[in-house]
């Protein structure tokens, strides 16, 4: 890392928050229990840097640990997994960020590649994974929909007792399976939390339940073992309402009353920050993003500064 990266991120002032940071910033600041609750950062934002440079990135801004993105197009290949994973999670150990957790495409449909990368995962301590996403068949019923894909979850279930590893849907805005979060109840109300369950993004469940996310996020708390934090406002852009995703504190979700719920339900386990807001392309995973990696980790630093202050005053 040269020392004019240093310099630039311990000076620069960050307009998406307004501070300043400074070298200190991060010094002991951490949440209350770093190994049940540990902060990562969804690297899909980070796929133009290489496992080394990974490492160092999310080191200097302060993370606990990685979500690592490991799919097609990510920065871990499904059918390179036994060679790329552990180099991946070795690097990034070598920075001091540990590997609690990833993304995959697995969703329960058969595929040769799912217990391959399950097990090379879980034999390297990642414990947490989000599933691909499900579809609609519009052929068929809702329900007749969902009774597949409950049976799809049933076999995924049992592939998790098999590894130690907890599979979370992630709640998603849109038309498939589980916009509506009453979809994740049906389709888990019989498997057991400890194998598989909810990866809860609170920023998605406003854009969907507004003010009735907390009715959703009670109904699903037995299997909710991770969580996204991202934020949002809806924008009026040539005459259609969209959704805008912004650096956190500056959107519409009610974090204190999210975190407040977080805690009275008495969730914990690992949290993955998504940065969908513009930053030079990287926020879709482009390789060559326009956005310079001093820009964008900035951006990352006052995003994590705001998270670790929030989750101090809830006492998470």
């Amino acid at each position: 890392m040269k020392n004019s990266r240093r310099e630039f991120l311990k000076t620069t002032s960050a307009t998406a928050a307004g501070v300043v940071i400074s070298p200190q910033i991060f010094a002991g600041s951490t949440i209350s229990d770093a190994k049940r609750n540990p902060i990562c950062v969804f690297t899909k934002s980070l796929q133009f840097l290489d496992y080394d440079r990974l490492g160092e990135t999310l080191a200097l801004v302060g993370f606990n640990g990685a979500d690592l993105s490991v799919r097609k197009g990510g920065h871990v290949l499904p059918e390179n997994i036994k060679i790329d994973l552990p180099k991946a999670v070795k690097a990034l150990q070598k920075s001091g960020i540990s590997v609690p957790m990833m993304v995959t495409d697995i969703n329960g449909q058969e595929n040769q590649q799912t217990e391959q990368i399950l097990g090379t995962a879980s034999d390297l301590g990642i414990r947490f994974y989000r599933m691909g996403y499900l579809n609609y068949d519009k052929e068929k019923t809702i329900q007749a929909n969902l009774d597949d894909h409950k049976k799809s979850i049933e076999k995924l279930e049992k592939i998790n007792r098999k590894f130690g590893i907890h599979g979370g849907y992630q709640n998603h805005p849109g038309t498939g399976v589980g916009a509506p979060l009453w979809d994740l109840y049906w389709l888990l109300k019989d498997s057991n939390p400890v194998n598989i369950g909810v990866q809860y993004d609170i920023g998605q469940a406003v854009m969907e339940g507004n003010a009735s996310w907390p009715l959703a996020l009670k109904l699903l708390s037995p299997w909710v073992k991770t969580t996204v934090i991202k934020d949002f406002e809806w924008q009026k852009k040539n005459g259609k309402w969209e959704r805008t995703y912004l650096p956190l504190g500056n959107g519409m979700v009610d974090f204190d009353a999210y975190l407040k719920m977080y805690t009275e339900l008495g969730l914990s386990g690992p949290i993955t920050m998504h940065h969908e807001y513009d930053l030079g392309g990287a926020q879709s995973g482009k390789k060559n993003p326009t956005m310079s990696l001093d820009e964008i980790t900035v951006f990352l630093i006052n995003d994590l500064k705001w998270l670790t202050n929030k989750l101090n005053e809830h006492k998470i």
